[in-house]
């Protein structure tokens, strides 16, 4: 049951914001199920692999993703996500956590101000400069994912949106597509290293299932500009938690940590 519970909030709110919803999981999973942090990651990025899956193919039949511009972040991901692992050794996980949550509070504000900003981030770019975007986009997403072990839809939407000019339903298509591959690495990852817990995992599936056909069903019925504020939500809650996190000590990582 707990299982089917986390897998259902998972579904809807990867759904119906585009993202794969590890940004609420994993709290839930330490917090109200005790896992340890690493079983929290790991399981969640199971979640992470069905939402992206089944959101991506409803964002897809509503004529709202981008094939080939999910192509470009995933790839350029791929190539970044080691070393932004690599990286996290090296600096306190406290001071990451921080930097972070400003950052998150900072495209939030974007989104919410979006309506009064210069034409030319509503949408009015260059073709070649979109792409330009997409390819520094997917490198930096790849890097943050590794640094701040985070899947990426809350931070590759709402560069989406602000800078690449792509509209807000297909900006969450686009990043549920570009999800699967560095999800799935990484739900594989932890599996041979033991930290997902396997007997929470078919009621996780059937949550996740049923919620994210809901919250991607229902994301499309919502206005763009209603939508965009909902994301805004979701970002300050998640900069809220990473600001609250208080002085936890970081584990010490090794070189070998670093690697996926």
């Amino acid at each position: 049951m707990a299982g089917l519970l986390v897998g259902l909030v998972a579904g809807v709110l990867g759904g119906l914001v585009g993202v794969g919803g590890g940004v609420i999981v994993v709290p839930l999973m330490t917090e109200a199920l005790k896992f340890r942090q690493q079983e929290a990651h790991g399981t969640s990025l199971v979640a992470v692999v069905f939402t992206s899956l089944v959101g991506s193919a409803i964002y897809y039949l509503h004529g709202s993703a981008d094939i080939p511009a999910a192509a470009v972040l995933s790839g350029m991901a791929l190539c970044t996500v080691r070393f932004g692992a690599r990286y996290c050794c090296f600096l306190p996980e406290l001071q990451l956590k921080r930097y972070f949550g400003l950052f998150l509070l900072s495209i939030s504000l974007l989104l919410i101000l979006k309506p009064f900003l210069p034409n030319a981030l509503a949408g009015s770019l260059p073709y070649w400069i979109k792409w330009m975007v997409l390819v520094l986009l997917g490198a930096l997403t790849g890097f943050m994912s590794g640094m701040m072990g985070v899947g990426g839809g809350s931070f590759m939407v709402p560069m989406m949106v602000l800078f690449a000019g792509i509209a807000q339903h297909t900006a969450q298509g686009i990043s549920l597509l570009a999800m699967i591959p560095a999800s799935t690495l990484g739900a594989w990852t932890f599996w041979k290293l033991g930290n997902i817990r396997t007997r929470l995992l078919p009621g996780l599936v059937v949550g996740v299932l049923a919620g994210v056909y809901v919250g991607g069903s229902v994301a499309h019925l919502i206005p763009e500009r209603e939508l965009g504020l909902l994301f805004s939500v979701l970002l300050v809650y998640t900069a809220s938690r990473y600001l609250r996190t208080t002085s936890r000590t970081a584990p010490v990582c090794t070189p070998e940590d670093g690697q996926i």
